[in-house]
């Protein structure tokens, strides 16, 4: 299961940011210990008591309230997609049971072959490719095979960006932001469902295996990554830059539809339209 600690993991991370001169505290003389705002420093500004709120951080405190979630998002500093994010994680303290296995409705799947312009995916919660379009197939990973099959040997976006030195590092312009938000996408996903056995085994085996996984997952990047422009260096046809929009499917558990786009009348348009042209002529 996901574990309680991941509360004061991400709290931790974000206190850590944070100098005593940056809430208003003089920094003082002495030396620090740990990089950041200390707990005793935090819990004052946030109203709460020293023990309380070293409670919180090693997951002690399930029934915390949002008022005081709240308080100490104040004092953190956090955007709105970080606060939410913080309330996510308490609850998910909460929550132990398990989820269903993934599988794409057929109206999904449809959904996504109807898209014959722009690359189009289905995801899943754990960054498994659920389906793709041909345009996808050829922007994103043309090395895979396009027919996808159920269970563990699906393409995962995560795996691929952090394990293959191949053709995704040479696929993203910048492949560390892209990283980045791979691991707030699986950030996202835990702490909506920390029952999910296979999340936690992914992120197991990205810590294990990737030194670069293990570093920016310490750093506990937040982000809804719903709308997302990044540049593609395609092999074939060039640099694209493209829009990436993830609709979610309410009733799937955590899926959604990702749908690349560029802007009209741009450069972008007409390489993504000069490689769709390609997969045309193929027989």
């Amino acid at each position: 299961m996901y574990p309680s600690s991941a509360l004061g993991e991400f709290l931790r991370s974000r206190r850590a940011r944070l100098r005593p001169e940056d809430v208003g505290l003089r920094s003082g003389v002495r030396s620090r210990r740990v990089a950041g705002l200390r707990r005793e420093e935090l819990a004052s500004l946030a109203g709460v008591s020293v023990g309380y709120y070293t409670r919180l951080e090693q997951g002690q405190s399930p029934n915390v309230s949002e008022e005081v979630l709240d308080s100490v998002a104040r004092v953190l500093g956090l955007d709105g997609e970080e606060i939410a994010h913080l309330h996510r994680l308490a609850r998910a303290s909460r929550l132990r049971e398990q989820v269903r296995p993934e599988r794409l409705r057929p109206g999904v799947r449809l959904m996504v072959n109807s898209f014959t312009e722009v690359p189009a995916i289905a995801v899943g919660r754990r960054g498994d490719i659920l389906a793709w379009n041909r345009l996808a197939h050829a922007l994103l990973a043309p090395h895979w095979p396009f027919e996808i099959p159920e269970g563990e040997a699906r393409p995962n976006f995560v795996l691929i960006d952090f394990l293959e030195t191949g053709f995704s590092r040479g696929l993203y312009v910048d492949w560390e932001q892209k990283a980045r938000d791979d691991i707030a996408y699986l950030e996202g996903a835990l702490s909506r469902f920390p029952g999910d056995e296979g999340l936690i085994a992914l992120v197991e085996e990205l810590t294990a295996a990737s030194p670069e996984f293990r570093a920016l997952w310490a750093e506990h990047p937040v982000s809804t990554c719903a709308s997302v422009t990044r540049d593609y260096r395609h092999p074939v046809v060039g640099v694209m830059t493209l829009t990436a929009e993830l609709l979610r499917t309410p009733d799937d558990e955590g899926q959604g539809v990702t749908v690349f786009q560029a802007e009209v009348g741009s450069p972008s348009r007409d390489r993504l339209r000069h490689l769709a042209d390609l997969l045309a002529e193929r027989p």
